[in-house]
């Protein structure tokens, strides 16, 4: 999405140059053009998704405008009401292995538990 020229923000970040908050207004209109996007493929109108949302039109529109801090708590039921994900983190994971050998025993709990308890060294 972009501005128009000699917009407010745009304005406001030439005066004061703050690459903080220039990064902040990127993102928030990069994930406001991709629930645009998804609006638009989904064929839901703007009054509809302030339904969904259990908002007031205005406040969606004010949203979608590119220009209003959305807040996690806003993201997040966004997400939920589109079923889409807005922005993508991994989770951590400590570990990460398959154990690609064979496991010697004839009762099969018996040789997880004894393969649980061995003392094989993971490697990473």
């Amino acid at each position: 999405m972009k501005f128009p020229e000699n917009n407010i923000i745009d304005s406001w970040l030439d005066q004061n140059g703050d690459a903080e908050i220039a990064r902040l207004v990127e993102k928030n209109l990069a994930i406001t053009e991709k629930i645009i996007a998804v609006l638009k493929e989904k064929n839901i109108k703007k009054l509809d998704f302030a339904k969904m949302l259990g908002k007031k039109p205005s406040e969606v529109t004010k949203w979608l405008s590119g220009t209003h801090n959305l807040t996690m708590k806003s993201i997040n039921k966004i997400e939920m009401v589109l079923n889409i994900n807005l922005i993508n983190i991994d989770p951590i994971t400590e570990y990460k292995y398959v154990y690609l050998g064979s496991i010697k025993g004839e009762n099969m709990s018996t040789a997880i538990n004894n393969y649980e308890n061995s003392n094989y060294d993971v490697a990473l």
